[in-house]
């Protein structure tokens, strides 16, 4: 088991979609991940155990995908000293606005990195847990290199 996992939380299976984008990012990069449903409100005791042994079991960042309230990101960073990751989700009548509003506007002192609605936010929360991983791992650092390049690679000069 690596001691550079990704843990990737999710309020509701339903959810999946969007934060796949974060996981099949790190996957790309080679960097092992742990996905989990885990509801602020419904399972908060789920939450709390799996926050108690994260690091014991190499967790190292928290990507946090939940709508509406979106308590997930906060909740999550009370219980740790973890860095997490908050992407908001559209799951509302407000198109993830409430979702986004609650992720960003934490309380001061206890942070949360807030990333863009949906998928393309959960992408960029998946590549910045990689580039908080790779401050420490030079292989990481070299690949995360490689796959910018081969997204400027992908960018054409003229229509």
């Amino acid at each position: 088991m690596s001691p550079n996992r990704v843990g990737i939380l999710m309020g509701s299976a339903n959810d999946h979609g969007v934060m796949k984008a974060a996981e099949d990012v790190l996957a790309v990069l080679g960097v092992e991940t742990d996905v989990r449903v885990i509801s602020a409100h419904r399972t908060p005791e789920r939450l709390v155990r799996f926050l108690e042994t994260a690091e014991q079991e190499g967790i190292a960042v928290v990507i946090c995908g939940a709508g509406m309230s979106a308590h997930l990101a906060g909740v999550t960073a009370a219980h740790t000293l973890l860095p997490v990751l908050g992407v908001p989700i559209d799951g509302s009548p407000l198109n993830g606005l409430d979702a986004l509003l609650a992720t960003v506007q934490m309380p001061g002192g206890i942070p949360v990195a807030t990333f863009g609605i949906g998928k393309s936010g959960a992408k960029n929360a998946g590549l910045f847990a990689a580039q908080i991983l790779a401050a420490g791992d030079p292989a990481l650092r070299k690949r995360l290199g490689e796959y910018r390049e081969e997204q400027a690679a992908k960018v054409p000069e003229r229509p």
